[in-house]
């Protein structure tokens, strides 16, 4: 049923009409003259006609509610973060997980809401539980209306609560064994096939500071990485295989350093997650030489980076006379000219590789040092001695004129594009060249997970809400893999910060009139229609009537 105008001898009538079908064609039929169209408008029955009707439908019902003014009953919220990670956290099997831990504890909120509440405010903002509490009034995340913050705080703490006794059997010396380890290791079994190898593991550490003590024994004073010596701190270990996943989190207090903490939390994760075979592939800061003797005793493998301007041995691996072997590595970027050669020396295996590519930007920067260096030396500013960059080029010996030393210049070319590897695995040179390589761009990772697991300010005042804490943000590195995994096998390249305003654009909002509620939801914009797709999100519709308050 219609309206249609229709002109008689120069006058413009309105009828009201329906299409019927008659002997197998379709006619119009006229229900009722409403009359010449002038006098229609006039008298707006056709207004009231439209208004009696529109109470019938959403999309009229949403356009008189604004055409009255009544859009102060409408309130938005967003929905792009909770509905896309909320796919993944169900996709990953945290949600479950979580349920399955939790078993019969009578806790008389919902738990798991609160966990991926605070996992969720993690990705988009960071922060603090406090300001969680707050932030997720903007957010419509489903099964959370009720939360407040001491919701929160139970939460965390219940993450980071200690095992009974009898399990405890895989703890290091540096923290026992609590729920979250727990969770883990179920999330690992979940996605454990035949397939599933964790016989190359990276890991990287980092510190967190506390404004204030840090609880019982995580807060200490120690080397911090993020320049605040003044306050206490904890150490985060984070552990990803060899794909990037990050596998499990370790925590210490502030004053342990990172070389009495590879060997403890490389034994649990063979306990933990069953680890028959394992290669340590490891940067030059995380290893001693005590560290180097345990793993050798204990029949582990190890691919580990040499300080080449400090190590004792380096002078006569690097004078060894043998010419370097080229290797060709071809990488999704394009090629990549490799040298490599073997030299052992006092028994000792080590690996003297070459990176053509690197070589050359080695040689090009200190071109433009030397440059630099020589056109302030002509102005006499003695100054430039304190710069380490230009120091290490200069000929100080002369206490009234400093000048550019070719020695040192020479000395320094030796190392373009070199790094030397320790080993004792049985592979050969190339593959010791990629496992370290692996580590390298792993590190591309790390700093992606020290960004999202910038928790910073920390409240808590005990060790377990502090891991409970610390554990959402592991949570959120999760999914923040996972998502950007979907997305490459999708051929799509979403930018993160972008990403996370696009979603927060995605809202919706109720209008209530007449005993009805109206959905309604804003059009999706930017990356978040791709992103859906790939992640396999059902969008809500435009216009929807849902249960009215």
């Amino acid at each position: 049923m219609f309206v249609r105008e229709k002109t008689i001898n120069g006058y413009t009538y309105i009828y009201l009409v329906e299409n019927v079908r008659e002997g197998g064609r379709t006619k119009q039929r006229i229900i009722r003259n409403l009359g010449r169209k002038e006098t229609v408008l006039a008298s707006k029955d056709l207004d009231r006609l439209a208004a009696s009707v529109g109470r019938f439908t959403e999309r009229a019902m949403v356009l008189d509610a604004i055409n009255n003014g009544d859009v102060a009953r409408y309130e938005a919220r967003r929905i792009g973060g909770p509905l896309l990670f909320g796919r993944l956290w169900q996709q990953l099997g945290i949600d479950q997980v979580i349920a399955d831990q939790l078993g019969e504890r009578g806790f008389e909120f919902p738990v798991e809401r609160a966990v991926f509440t605070a996992t969720l405010h993690r990705l988009f903002v960071s922060g603090s539980d406090r300001d969680c509490a707050s932030w997720m009034q903007d957010y419509d995340i489903p099964g959370a209306d009720d939360l407040s913050l001491h919701h929160f705080y139970r939460a965390m703490a219940w993450l980071g609560e200690d095992l009974p006794k009898d399990e405890q059997k895989d703890a290091t010396p540096f923290s026992p064994r609590t729920v979250k380890d727990v969770i883990e290791e179920a999330l690992f079994a979940r996605r454990r096939d035949l397939f599933t190898d964790l016989s190359i593991v990276f890991m990287d550490t980092t510190s967190l500071s506390f404004h204030g003590e840090g609880g019982e024994t995580l807060g200490a004073r120690g080397y911090s990485k993020d320049h605040r010596p003044d306050l206490n701190q904890m150490i985060l270990a984070v552990i990803v295989d060899a794909d990037g996943r990050p596998v499990c989190t370790e925590m210490m207090p502030g004053n342990t350093a990172d070389v009495a903490i590879l060997l403890p939390i490389v034994q649990r994760l063979r306990s933990r997650f069953g680890i028959t075979r394992a290669c340590i592939v490891a940067d030059r800061g995380m290893i001693s030489q005590a560290t180097i003797t345990a793993l050798e005793e204990q029949g582990l493998e190890y691919v580990l980076g040499v300080r080449e301007r400090t190590d004792a041995r380096m002078r006569r691996v690097l004078d060894d006379p043998q010419p370097l072997t080229p290797l060709l590595v071809e990488r999704s970027q394009g090629e990549t000219q490799l040298f490599a050669k073997e030299v052992v020396v006092d028994g000792v295996r080590y690996i003297v590789c070459r990176n053509e590519a690197q070589a050359e930007k080695d040689r090009e920067d200190r071109q433009a040092i030397i440059a630099a260096l020589d056109t302030q030396l002509k102005k006499g500013d003695k100054a430039l001695v304190g710069n380490s960059a230009y120091r290490r080029y200069l000929n100080t010996t002369t206490r009234d004129a400093f000048e550019i030393d070719a020695g040192k210049i020479a000395e320094e070319a030796r190392y373009d594009g070199i790094f030397v590897l320790r080993t004792n695995a049985r592979i050969s040179p190339l593959q010791a060249m990629l496992r370290y390589r692996d580590l390298l761009t792993v590190e591309t990772l790390f700093r992606v997970a020290k960004a999202t697991l910038s928790t910073r300010p920390i409240f808590h005042s005990s060790d377990a809400a502090i891991r409970g804490h610390v554990f959402c943000s592991f949570l959120a590195l999760m999914l923040h893999k996972e998502l950007f995994d979907r997305c490459t096998e999708a051929g799509i390249k979403p930018e993160w910060r972008p990403l996370l305003r696009d979603l927060d654009r995605l809202q919706s909002g109720k209008i209530e009139k007449d005993g009805r509620s109206i959905a309604i939801r804003t059009p999706v914009s930017g990356q978040v229609g791709p992103v859906f797709r790939a992640v396999g999100v059902a969008l809500p519709p435009n216009i929807a009537e849902t249960e009215a308050a």
